[in-house]
Order: structure tokens, then C-alpha cells, then sequence
């Protein structure tokens, strides 16, 4: 999806864990491992965005780690609250405002979408080599994920 407005738009990243691993994907545009994710589109809420994301870029079933109330109220919906949030160039002057989920797959047979080049399933220590040139935000999020998936 294009950028929706010229400075900020809000978008998702899901780090999915399966056993001891993390899947990143390698996007053709930035040259790097990212989390599964993209835009929050202008008619969707961010956990639509985030379900919609996994579907899409994955095939996977996920059951996501994080806490929403329980309760109710009319007119109200309550979302998934994020693990983190954060802000990150992208296309300069344009930023995202991202909002970083964790998950736990059922599998490890993800469908590689024709919008990256690869995916993989990293190890912690596979995080740490310096062939695959990790963002250490990227890393940080990805054993954070990792370490909260194990004691789910």
C-alpha cells in the first residue's frame, strides 16, 4: 500500500516465534530482515492490519502474545495492546510510527509472499551474525520475542 500521508503513517510488525526461533522476511525495497508487517490501511483498526499482514506475508496461524480487557462498552473496541512502539524512517522525509507485536506459530511452514525475496526462521545465536547485517533494534525485538514466547 502507498504511504498514505506525507509525514507519518501508522503500520504494524509482528515478530512470529516458533520453538526457538523468529521468522524475519527480506524485503526487496529496504534491503534488510524485517518482522512480518506493513501499513494500518485507512479502513482497518491495527490488530485488523495485523491479522490481515500474517495472512497475507505468511500463511500461518498465530496466537498472539499481549493483553486486551475483557470487558465491554457499546461503541467501544478494545485492541491488542503492543509489545513496543516505535518510529523509523522510511523513504525520507516519511515515517512510520510501527507497532510491534509478538506471536507464536503453530508451524514453521510459512508461505514465502511475493512481496520478499526470503523468510527464515532465525536462532538466537543466528541473530548475532554479522552476515545478515540485523538492525539491533530488529535483534532486540526478535530475542524479546523469542524469551516472552518461551514463558507464555
Amino acid at each position: 500500500m502507498p504511504h498514505i500521508h506525507e509525514k507519518y503513517d501508522f503500520t504494524i510488525g509482528v515478530y512470529i516465534v516458533f520453538e526457538d526461533t523468529v521468522l524475519l522476511v527480506n524485503h526487496p525495497r529496504y534491503h534488510k530482515w524485517i518482522p512480518i508487517g506493513g501499513h494500518v490501511e485507512l479502513d482497518e483498526d491495527p490488530e485488523e492490519a495485523l491479522f490481515r499482514e500474517i495472512a497475507e506475508e505468511t500463511g500461518l496461524e498465530v496466537r498472539l502474545l499481549g493483553t486486551k480487557p475483557l470487558i465491554s462498552s457499546p461503541g467501544t473496541k478494545s485492541l491488542l495492546t503492543p509489545a513496543y512502539l516505535d518510529v523509523h524512517e522510511a523513504n525520507i522525509p516519511h515515517k512510520h510510527i510501527n507497532l510491534v507485536y509478538f506471536g507464536q506459530a503453530t508451524t514453521n511452514q510459512a508461505i514465502l509472499s511475493d512481496e520478499h525475496t526470503e523468510l527464515k526462521w532465525f536462532s538466537v545465536p543466528e541473530l548475532q551474525k554479522s552476515q545478515y547485517h540485523l538492525e539491533p533494534i530488529v535483534v532486540f525485538y526478535a530475542q524479546e520475542a523469542i524469551e516472552r514466547a518461551t514463558h507464555a
